[in-house]
């Protein structure tokens, strides 16, 4: 669960980019289409993975036994 979280966050994260960074390199207009797109696209993984690690239950100590 963990890996797969880590595995979406880093998408996430890499559509944040990929919205922030390409139409800074491209032209002088930071807000396209296409960050309009990929942003909240890359918002909303990185929210599924807030989700995913929240359900997550803790492993129980061996101690308790």
């Amino acid at each position: 669960m963990k890996l797969l979280a880590g595995v979406l966050n880093a998408v996430g994260l890499g559509l944040i980019g990929f919205a922030v960074l390409r139409p800074l390199t491209d032209n002088a207009i930071p807000l396209t289409v296409m960050t309009a797109i990929w942003a909240p696209a890359g918002l909303a993984l990185h929210a599924i993975v807030h989700y995913i690690l929240g359900m997550t239950r803790k492993e129980a100590s061996h101690d308790a036994l």
